[in-house]
């Protein structure tokens, strides 16, 4: 580990950015707090001690000062499609990593098609992606994959048993939409395509204790553009309990509520990963709870991976890719049981 632990953290104050400090905090690091509302990052300072920087994403020099003496950054603010590319020039300015948790397929989409040839020539790390959705999902494939270069087909199923969102996740949602003109996103021969009819349903065969329960196929997740971005699977295909998949939508759908000293919500994961290869198939398995409690943990290690030197990549780089998947995904097991099935 570098000496220098301090990590600035963007968007510290929401949901699960507070997740991040906590982590960084137990973990030995020394959070910089960030953001661009000045009240809440002055609340949160108050509240933990912590040093706060406000820094309006529109604001080069502010957010320059933000990462002055950091030894990396955590972007946790989304829309991701405004925050991202300002932080990540920002960390280049700086010469310091750039992780962050975003879920929007088109954000990470860009991060990875902007960025990736001046991050290769400045032997600079980005890992956009780091988080529940995308990071974890190529971590659970990449791990599945074993010793095989290539597959026909990736599968990465979500049993969630509810799916209260935080307003970052409505406002993420409301961003993609828009892009995406209405339209769905789903990855197949090998490239991004959009649809306008409905995504299919159909029933999944979750391990036990979970069983058969009926999910929306082609519930698209930034897992098709980290997965693709380094293995060459012409298929991969997410899915969704439909009950979870309700609950993101609906309207009147609460906030997460805490339900112990952690600040987890109640709700639980099971993530069925299968990986097909000709008439072979692989699977990953992983439980927990709370999908944005969990994402905290996973930028953490994989930030204390990179400060260490302990990665196989520099550019633009998904989880699966810069790191070694299983060695990763073992160092999680206080918050995720894992199951690897040939």
């Amino acid at each position: 580990m570098e000496s220098n632990k301090t990590v600035a953290v963007y968007g510290a104050y929401g949901h699960t950015g507070r997740f991040v400090v906590a982590e960084l905090t137990r973990r030995g690091f020394v959070p910089v707090l960030v953001g661009r509302d000045a009240g809440r990052l002055k609340d949160l300072a108050y509240e933990t001690g912590l040093n706060a920087r406000p820094a309006p994403v529109d604001d080069p020099l502010a957010l320059d000062r933000a990462l002055a003496g950091a030894a990396a950054v955590i972007n946790c603010a989304g829309p991701f499609a405004t925050t991202a590319a300002p932080v990540i020039e920002a960390a280049l300015r700086a010469g310091v990593p750039y992780l962050d948790v975003a879920a929007e397929i088109e954000a990470n989409a860009d991060t990875f098609a902007r960025f990736a040839e001046r991050a290769a020539d400045a032997r600079a790390v980005i890992v956009p992606a780091m988080a529940f959705f995308g990071g974890f999902g190529d971590l659970l494939v990449t791990a599945a994959m074993g010793d095989w270069t290539g597959a026909d087909e990736a599968h990465v199923a979500y049993g969630l048993s509810h799916w209260h969102p935080t307003a970052g996740t409505r406002s993420a949602g409301a961003v993609s939409r828009r892009r995406r003109g209405g339209r769905r996103v789903r990855y197949a021969n090998g490239r991004l395509e959009h649809r306008d009819d409905a995504a299919p349903t159909q029933d999944w065969d979750f391990p036990a204790p979970m069983g058969p329960r009926p999910v929306i196929a082609e519930f698209t997740m930034a897992d098709v553009v980290t997965v693709p971005s380094h293995l060459p699977i012409p298929e991969v295909r997410t899915y969704m309990t439909v009950e979870a998949a309700r609950d993101v939508v609906a309207e009147d759908a609460p906030a997460p509520a805490a339900v112990d000293e952690q600040g987890r919500s109640a709700q639980t994961f099971l993530v069925d990963v299968v990986v097909r290869s000709g008439d072979e198939e692989r699977r990953a398995v992983a439980r927990g709870q709370d999908i944005y409690a969990v994402t905290a943990p996973l930028v953490v290690e994989a930030v204390d991976r990179v400060l260490s030197g302990r990665t196989r990549a520099v550019g633009v780089a998904s989880a699966g890719k810069i790191f070694d998947a299983p060695d990763f995904l073992r160092a999680l097991s206080p918050h995720i049981a894992l199951e690897l099935r040939s």
